[in-house]
């Protein structure tokens, strides 16, 4: 019979609600437990089955919990990956990992001492728009690659009223997508040479910044810029990579966030609607085509942790890869502050 790992969410906001409570009680490998909830009983609705704690430190006290989710706003992170730690408990962290990389340090070599592991949900690795590009990538069909261009924008011009996400340290752009692009940056092409960045402070009053525009700089001339505005009414092509043989154009096509706000159950198998256009352009010196993403399904992200929890096999977004995001946003404010390029080195 196969392990079915008990999963304790500490809390059930949107990331709850919408990006694992779906896929954990949907995945047969696993249970959904436990789920903290302060003051409200939102789960009970559809989660009736698990347990409903007040606190963090009832879930960090169930010896039936195997790994806790701790999907908190991000200036707990390290408090509360800590105390998990210190009790022996496995860790799925949402992003941004951490508030800095001091912090996601400190905790990497915590796991290692208590002989526990720490996974990042990086879901954006599992987007089938992202899945696209690799496969771009790994192809070779555009040569030696010498300009890329990854960018989430959104139209959102009224400031926040959650005070964490708009005057608490961790807030804002850089640290909310920025962690997203500056990973799939590093996935696709690794640690840069050096960071040059540019952040804005867009919307009225607000205190945090709303735009970023970071360059990584690596060897070979390759430049990889990542960018995200909250005034983006109109759409762009959200992935631009050019190569001395050719272009490819990839739009942010990926909708299982979308589905899931709506109420879908993602299952192990297909669960989105069919993709029908076209929604990339590949053009070499040979041929121009329209492409289409690939099927992206974040299940795969719990099924791969399973696999690693279980079977030993990669973790999918360890704690040792997620540092280095850290380490790029920690850089581009410091190249913001200095107005200069920094270097990234090869700690």
């Amino acid at each position: 019979m196969r392990k079915i790992i008990n999963v304790g969410l500490a809390s059930f906001g949107m990331s709850g609600r919408v990006f694992h409570a779906p896929f954990v009680s949907n995945n047969p490998d696993f249970r959904l437990t436990a789920i903290v909830e302060r003051h409200k009983s939102d789960s009970r609705e559809k989660y009736s089955d698990s347990k409903l704690y007040r606190s963090y430190n009832e879930l960090l006290n169930d010896s039936e919990i195997d790994l806790i989710v701790v999907n908190t706003p991000v200036q707990t992170h390290f408090d509360y990956v800590k105390k998990a730690l210190e009790l022996g408990k496995n860790v799925l962290v949402e992003k941004p990992l951490t508030v800095n990389a001091l912090q996601a340090e400190e905790l990497r070599k915590l796991a290692k001492i208590n002989n526990c592991f720490i996974s990042v949900y990086q879901n954006r690795r599992y987007d089938g728009d992202f899945l696209k590009v690799k496969e771009i990538i790994g192809s070779k069909v555009l040569g030696n690659l010498k300009e890329v261009e990854i960018r989430f924008d959104r139209f959102r011009t009224q400031i926040s009223e959650k005070t964490h996400k708009e005057i608490s340290e961790g807030s804002g752009a850089l640290h909310d997508l920025g962690a997203h692009l500056i990973d799939q940056a590093l996935q696709l092409f690794g640690k840069p040479k050096s960071v040059f960045a540019d952040l804005g402070f867009f919307r009225e009053k607000t205190q945090t910044n709303d735009y970023f525009e970071l360059i990584l700089f690596y060897e070979n001339e390759l430049r990889v810029r990542l960018k995200s505005s909250t005034m983006a009414k109109e759409k762009q092509w959200e992935y631009v990579l050019h190569g001395d043989k050719g272009s490819f154009l990839q739009q942010r096509f990926d909708s299982q966030e979308y589905e899931l706000v709506k109420g879908a159950e993602p299952t192990k198998g297909k669960w989105l609607p069919e993709i029908i256009n076209p929604n990339g352009v590949l053009h070499t010196f040979d041929f121009r085509e329209e492409t289409t993403a690939q099927n992206g399904n974040y299940m795969n992200f719990y099924d791969d942790l399973y696999e690693f929890m279980i079977y030993g096999k990669s973790n999918p977004a360890p704690i040792e890869q997620v540092v280095n995001v850290m380490r790029v946003i920690d850089k581009a404010f410091d190249s913001f502050e200095s107005r200069s390029v920094v270097s990234f080195d090869n700690q």
